[in-house]
């Protein structure tokens, strides 16, 4: 038997019960429906709001991937010290890459990026979230040997997960091109990359960061790699990859310069590693985003105009396709570049 004073406490208890649960009961339903909404306005017009919810969960839903297709852009060459270009000069883009982080920390337009005040860097961000545009930072490129050179994946993994968290940016960028280590084919360097995409996701929750990785096309080649190349990258830990910046450039001089060559039937050297060939590895198509170089001189070979690259895209279009196009680098691909590239099937 209870006392009333007993009777009384437990009465209150559960109306506070009650009061918390419908609070968060309605903090849910707000979340949802402000979810939903702007899905919808992303979807159509790129632009996200996010009334009615706090500070932690706009952040979280500014940062959240966002579906196919993406256009995304590199920045390396330097632009200046006052930070990433203003939305306006890359519409038509909804991904912005800084270059590069570094094992031994921050070069380029990375470091540029950490040498603005938090102001500046808070005033970049809310402007590109308002044009739905994603910046994100590229890990490696062609200076970092991280296999061949002893890294450890976990450690580098933590680290550069904390520098993406420390800087507010939405993601990072696996640019993995440690060839010696590839060409080994004892499985090293996938095994590295799969540890090293396991602790950043880890560190960097799903539908909160992205993380993309940008091989070379002839990784995807299904008999070539005695460690199993991307496919066994993608095998393990594909889930954890939001999409892929394919380099379709720097592998021979008639290597992915046509959209035949591109799109369907990539040449003997490099087999079964043409976009469709590599979405019937496995691959799913709205993670496939087709990487070119924005001029001749920014890469070795592989360029196309961006009219014939617009034709490509137009045919994958028809295809069924959806992923994208990435390009090295900005400036010499800003809004003009890109509007071109997507023409009547994606139009700015």
């Amino acid at each position: 038997m209870l006392s009333t004073v007993q009777l009384q406490n437990q009465a209150a208890s559960w109306k506070m019960v009650s009061f918390t649960f419908s609070r968060l009961l309605a903090t849910v339903a707000i979340f949802t429906t402000a979810l939903f909404s702007s899905c919808v306005n992303s979807a159509s017009t790129n632009v996200t709001s996010f009334d009615g919810l706090d500070h932690e969960a706009r952040s979280i839903l500014a940062r959240a991937t966002p579906a196919a297709p993406h256009w995304a852009v590199y920045s390396d060459a330097w632009v200046g010290s006052s930070g990433p270009p203003t939305p306006a000069t890359i519409k038509g883009f909804n991904v912005f890459i800084l270059s590069f982080l570094l094992l031994e920390g921050a070069w380029d337009n990375a470091e540029v990026w950490t040498q603005l005040t938090d102001a500046q860097r808070s005033s970049i961000k809310s402007q590109y979230a308002s044009a739905g545009i994603k910046l994100l930072v590229s890990a490696f490129g062609s200076t970092d040997v991280p296999t061949s050179s002893g890294a450890d994946p976990i450690a580098t993994a933590n680290t550069m997960a904390a520098w993406v968290k420390q800087f507010s940016l939405d993601g990072i960028d696996v640019d993995y091109e440690d060839f010696n280590a590839f060409d080994a084919g004892n499985g090293k360097a996938e095994q590295w990359l799969i540890s090293f995409t396991q602790q950043l996701r880890t560190q960097l929750p799903a539908g909160q960061f992205i993380i993309t990785h940008a091989p070379v096309a002839p990784w995807f080649s299904p008999n070539i790699w005695g460690g199993g190349g991307y496919l066994k990258v993608h095998q393990t830990v594909g889930s954890l990859i939001d999409w892929y910046n394919i380099q379709f450039y720097n592998q021979g001089s008639s290597e992915y310069t046509t959209c035949a060559g591109l799109l369907t039937t990539s040449s003997s050297t490099w087999p079964n590693t043409a976009l469709f060939q590599i979405a019937a590895s496995g691959v799913p198509m709205s993670k496939l985003v087709i990487g070119k170089p924005g001029t001749a001189s920014d890469a070795s070979n592989g360029f196309m105009s961006t009219s014939t690259l617009a034709s490509c895209v137009s045919q994958a279009k028809g295809q069924g396709w959806n992923g994208g196009v990435m390009v090295w680098q900005y400036p010499d691909a800003s809004s003009s570049w890109i509007t071109a590239v997507r023409g009547s099937a994606f139009p700015v």
